[in-house]
């Protein structure tokens, strides 16, 4: 086999190593599916405007995100059910994050415990769902609190599930055998995970969590300046510009062409990042430009870990960090928070 050189080529071997129905239900979005392409489509209607005769000579990717050290503006986004795409699920994600210097942001359906996962001893995050038994979230949060996450990211575009058609066709069911932590189960159908979340989370529940966890808390799921202005105003440390890899509600804006709205309204307050379409090192950068802090890929390294385990899911963020390297230097940028405004400019 020739040796992958990007996230297309591992998304490519990917598609042909899962079955259908864990396929459609990782690569899949809502609807249409308008959102999901769009992710990925409007970063091309962006072009970087590099700056010449810069010594990028010492440049470093090194940054850092909610005071937390970190080797470069990209972390590992939560994705579910990890086990499903590879044994070594989200411990082996989280071994791959480690070694690569970044953030492991763990999913509330997992198939892995927090406590599994802070064993690995990397920088790591907690991904929260408000379940309807609140006795569920609070242990949750208890679980992130003693195992060393330092932020919970709470995900608020998710009351009910998206219409993800691809997950109906296939009857995508967690086989038997591998346990999601949460349910304390397999077996379970995505639809049956998110009858159980909360349809009733408001601003008011993310001060509650905010003070029960004593944790930094990042809202996710942010597209309009009016949300983002909430978010500061309710206790949030930072904002994540999400559609949810456009798995929610389809026709929504793309992430990039949301964030100019956030990184404005949050005006300097929090922390703006952003999901969805990163495939480049490229992409970071006209993040960064458009004002966010670090970027957060969920598909690119679960495609990874799909090819080999632990061991791909390193090597995609390898190949992003060497991406996001050359893109700085080729940009006349030394390091993340050198990149300004003035490197973009839409097509």
């Amino acid at each position: 086999m020739v040796e992958p050189l990007n996230v297309w080529d591992y998304e490519r071997l990917a598609a042909e190593r899962l079955d259908p129905g864990a396929h459609g239900y990782y690569a899949g979005g809502a609807g249409d599916e308008l959102t999901l392409r769009d992710n990925v489509e409007a970063f091309r209607r962006w072009y970087l405007r590099p700056r010449m005769l810069v010594d990028v000579d010492a440049s470093t990717t090194a940054t850092t995100v909610l005071g937390q050290e970190v080797s470069m503006p990209l972390l590992v986004a939560p994705v579910a059910f990890q086990r499903v795409a590879h044994p070594d699920g989200e411990v082996g994600m989280a071994r791959a994050a480690k070694a690569a210097g970044t953030v492991m942001c763990l999913s509330t359906i997992a198939t892995s415990t927090p406590a599994e996962v802070a064993a690995v001893g990397g920088p790591r995050w907690f991904q929260l769902y408000v379940f309807r038994d609140e006795g569920v979230t609070h242990d949750l949060i208890a679980q992130a609190r003693d195992g060393g996450y330092t932020a919970l990211v709470l995900t608020i575009d998710a009351p009910v599930r998206g219409n993800r058609e691809r997950d109906a066709r296939t009857s995508f069911a967690i086989p038997d055998d591998v346990r999601v932590a949460a349910f304390g189960r397999g077996g379970v159908t995505p639809k049956q995970v998110f009858e159980a979340i909360s349809a009733s989370l408001t601003w008011r529940d993310l001060e509650r969590i905010c003070a029960e966890s004593g944790l930094p808390l990042l809202v996710k799921g942010v597209l309009t300046a009016e949300d983002a202005k909430l978010a500061c105003e309710h206790g949030a440390s930072g904002v994540v510009v999400s559609n949810h890899g456009g798995r929610q509600l389809d026709g929504v804006s793309a992430t990039i062409d949301a964030l100019e709205e956030v990184v404005a309204a949050v005006d300097g307050r929090i922390e703006v990042l952003l999901d969805g379409g990163i495939r480049r090192g490229t992409d970071v950068v006209k993040a960064l430009a458009l004002g966010a802090r670090a970027v957060l890929a969920g598909r690119a390294p679960l495609w990874g870990l799909v090819v080999d385990g632990e061991a791909g899911a390193l090597r995609v963020l390898q190949l992003l960090q060497a991406e996001i390297l050359s893109a700085l230097q080729l940009v006349g940028c030394t390091s993340p928070a050198d990149v300004t405004r003035d490197r973009v400019a839409p097509k």
